[in-house]
């Protein structure tokens, strides 16, 4: 049971920034992995007694409290620069969440590791692919939307409107495109440093003049919806003879 409430500030001092853990008494499972200073680790039970907010995390501490137990908390690396933990807490929730490892996901994290989908965990074929791919070839009478990944994919240095959850959001929204376009646009992908990094097979598609952080656009934005394609034949491919225009962030090919 964790007894301690509260740091006090000496011990804040000496903690700095660190990744902590959450873990379940009834199982000792971890359910949460994440990073902060100060306090940081003790809120999460402060944010279940406020029964307006909703997250699998605080129905889970909602859960452990109403048996009358407390959820162990672990500090599982301190004295760190926020840069260092951003990489250690990416790292830990890609092993505890990568599908190949888990058959169950045990986590209750939203978003994933900050670089989950580019430098996060892959077998040597996939390295091998994405650092040594070879050029795309399209089917005939295929369009294709590119569109670039390049303010969004590494999300410790994105801000506002590329705050992304997963590469599928970063993907699929928000993009400047004729009102027409959608219609013939079969597959999203997305780009970054001249490689395919993303697919989106498109499903349907909305309009929206205000992004999810309050951003508002002059003109209406398109936000694709469909499937991620995790094993496209598209994916990891070199599309470094379609560059995007000087301020562009759209392009499309035709075959």
């Amino acid at each position: 049971m964790s007894v301690v409430k509260t740091f006090n500030q000496h011990t804040i001092e000496a903690l700095a920034y660190y990744v902590y853990a959450l873990v379940d008494p009834r199982d000792n499972k971890i359910f949460y992995i994440g990073k902060g200073k100060g306090n940081r680790v003790f809120q999460h039970a402060k944010d279940a007694l406020n029964e307006s907010d909703i997250s699998l995390r605080l129905d889970i501490i909602r859960s452990i409290l109403q048996e009358g137990k407390q959820v162990n908390l672990y500090i599982l690396r301190h004295n760190l620069t926020e840069e260092v933990a951003y990489i250690i807490e990416s790292t830990l929730i890609d092993l505890l969440t990568y599908n190949k490892f888990n058959k169950i996901n045990q986590l209750t994290n939203i978003v994933a590791g900050h670089h989950q989908w580019d430098e996060g965990i892959k077998d040597v074929d996939e390295i091998n692919t994405i650092y040594n791919c070879s050029k795309i070839s399209m089917n005939h009478d295929e369009t294709l939307l590119l569109v670039s990944l390049n303010k969004s994919f590494d999300q410790t240095k994105a801000n506002g409107v590329y705050r992304r959850i997963n590469i599928y959001d970063a993907t699929r929204k928000y993009w400047p495109i004729g009102k027409s376009a959608p219609h013939e646009i079969k597959y999203v992908l997305g780009v970054y440093k001249g490689v395919v990094r993303s697919v989106i097979e498109v499903k349907s598609w909305k309009w929206t003049t205000i992004a999810d952080d309050g951003t508002i656009f002059k003109k209406e934005r398109c936000v694709f919806e469909g499937e991620l394609l995790e094993d496209s034949p598209l994916l990891n491919k070199d599309v470094s003879d379609y560059p995007f225009g000087s301020s562009g962030a759209v392009r499309y090919i035709r075959q």
